[in-house]
C-alpha cells in the first residue's frame, strides 16, 4: 500500500467510480486527501491517514459511560457530542422509570453498540441489539487512529485474526478506534497491544502483514 498526496490521479477512463476521499475531474479519478486508496468493485475512495472519527449510521463503536439520566445514558465515542443509548435501546427486560441504572451500565463501564441514528452532529443514538454489543469487562481499552481501523482489521478480517491467534486474546475494534482486548496472561496483552501499536503506527508501510506476522512469531 502506498501513501497518496491531495490531487494524485487514481484512475483514468469511466470504469470507476468515485467515493470517499476523491472526484471526478473529466475522465479522471483524483485525491483530495492524504491516504490511501482502496478499490472495492467499481468504487475508489481514500482511507485518510489522520482525522478524527466521524459518526456514521451501522458503525459499531466502543464507549465509555460518562453520564446517566433517568431514561438512558450519555456515551463518550470520541466524537465532540455524547452519544445517547436509551434504556429500550440497551435492556431487553422492563425497566421502571426511575429505576437504577447503574445496575446495569454504571460511570466509567466500556460498551460495545451499534449506532442507530445519527441526526446532524449533535445527535447521536445507540443500540445494544444485536451479535456482540455488549458490556465490556476486565480487558484493556486502547486507542488508535480511527482511520487505522480498516488496516487493524485486514482483509476479511486478516490481521486481527492473526494477532489474536497468536497471542490467545479476545480483541474487539469499534470503528471509532477504541479497541478491547483480553488475554490468557499479561504477556499475552502486552504482544497483542505492541502489534496493535505498530500497525497504528506504520500502517502505510509496504509489508506490514509480514512484518506483524514475524514480530508475533518472535522472528527479526
Amino acid at each position: 500500500m502506498s501513501e497518496l498526496i491531495v490531487k494524485d490521479l487514481l484512475a483514468t477512463g469511466m470504469d470507476y467510480l468515485p467515493a470517499s476521499g476523491t472526484f471526478r475531474d473529466a475522465d479522471k479519478i483524483v485525491s483530495n486527501l492524504i491516504g490511501i486508496a482502496s478499490i472495492n468493485g467499481r468504487l475508489i475512495k481514500i482511507i485518510p491517514l489522520t482525522g478524527p472519527y466521524v459518526p456514521r449510521r451501522d458503525d459499531v463503536v466502543i464507549g465509555k459511560v460518562v453520564d446517566i439520566g433517568f431514561s438512558g445514558w450519555r456515551i463518550d465515542i470520541g466524537w465532540a457530542y455524547e452519544a445517547n443509548l436509551s434504556v429500550k435501546d440497551a435492556v431487553q427486560e422492563f425497566v421502571e422509570r426511575g429505576s437504577d441504572l447503574t445496575q446495569f451500565y454504571n460511570y466509567g463501564d466500556y460498551v460495545m453498540s451499534r449506532i442507530t441514528n445519527v441526526a446532524g452532529s449533535k445527535i447521536i443514538d445507540l443500540g445494544m441489539r444485536g451479535p456482540g454489543l455488549r458490556k465490556l469487562t476486565d480487558g484493556r481499552i486502547i486507542k488508535i487512529i480511527p482511520a487505522k481501523v480498516p488496516r487493524l482489521i485486514g482483509k476479511q478480517g486478516s490481521m486481527i485474526t492473526m494477532i489474536k491467534e497468536n497471542t490467545n486474546s479476545k480483541i474487539l475494534v469499534g470503528q471509532n478506534g477504541l479497541v478491547w482486548l483480553s488475554g490468557v496472561t499479561p504477556e499475552d496483552e502486552l504482544k497483542a497491544i505492541e502489534a496493535i501499536k505498530i500497525i497504528d503506527e506504520q500502517s502505510q508501510s509496504d509489508g506490514l502483514t509480514e512484518k506483524i506476522e514475524k514480530f508475533l512469531k518472535g522472528e527479526k
